[in-house]
């Protein structure tokens, strides 16, 4: 900001809104995202990344009216069509526990999704694979959302040190312990035991993390649980 780099200062606020949304700070998150906006309110990254927020947090009314006017204004733009429209629409759909959109959306998986994505601070955060592990998990399919989890953690190398890669831990972990409580016998028991060492992964890698992020609370709470 002070070299006059506004846009530059907004795209990290806009990241930062995105991982407390997705932490579970929905306060902090909207706050930030709200900043960011003001800062560079005509740029395509922070339209995209503030709907996204505003999706992620529950705030549907300006996740939404972002989402329609980046669709209006970029109708042929590869990325905007193909990964973040299609990301914000599925956490929208996730918001409103329309856990069928997942399975029906023709446009859920784009063949450019492994490449590089525009705004992000890494090569790719795969913030579209991320969501749709989390849609498999709300419409109770378990094995097709540790199927979209172990993308992120196979793909470590452009996902870097974004926060969907230390989540998607705990996303295999969420989307075995679901196996578990379906399945029956050994099988069954394989899934808990899988769930469980993914949590202990996650709660590893975090160990040294703020104790109260909404996110992580949850999840020791979960691991107990499954204990």
């Amino acid at each position: 900001m002070r070299a006059d780099s506004k846009e530059s200062g907004a795209i990290w606020l806009a990241n930062a809104a995105l991982r407390e949304a997705a932490f579970g700070n929905a306060v902090d998150a909207e706050r930030t995202a709200a900043k960011a906006l003001k800062i560079a309110p005509t740029s395509q990254g922070i339209e995209a990344e503030a709907s996204l927020t505003f999706a992620t947090t529950g705030d549907r009314s300006r996740a939404g009216s972002l989402a329609q006017a980046l669709n209006k204004r970029f109708p042929l733009d590869t990325q905007m069509q193909s990964l973040w429209l299609p990301a914000i629409r599925t956490q929208l759909a996730i918001s409103r526990k329309n856990s069928g959109y997942i399975l029906t959306d023709p446009q859920n998986v784009s063949p450019v999704e492994f490449g590089g994505m525009l705004f992000t601070l890494n090569p790719s955060c795969l913030y579209p694979t991320y969501i749709r592990g989390n849609a498999y998990l709300v419409a109770g399919r378990g094995k097709e959302a540790a199927a979209e989890f172990q993308k992120i953690l196979d793909h470590s190398g452009i996902v870097w040190n974004c926060w969907t890669g230390a989540l998607a831990h705990l996303g295999v972990a969420r989307a075995n312990a679901l196996q578990a409580s379906t399945l029956h016998g050994a099988d069954s028991d394989a899934a808990r035991a899988r769930a469980q060492s993914a949590y202990n992964d996650f709660l590893t890698l975090w160990k040294d993390a703020d104790p109260d992020i909404p996110i992580l609370k949850q999840a020791r709470a979960e691991y107990v649980k499954l204990h």
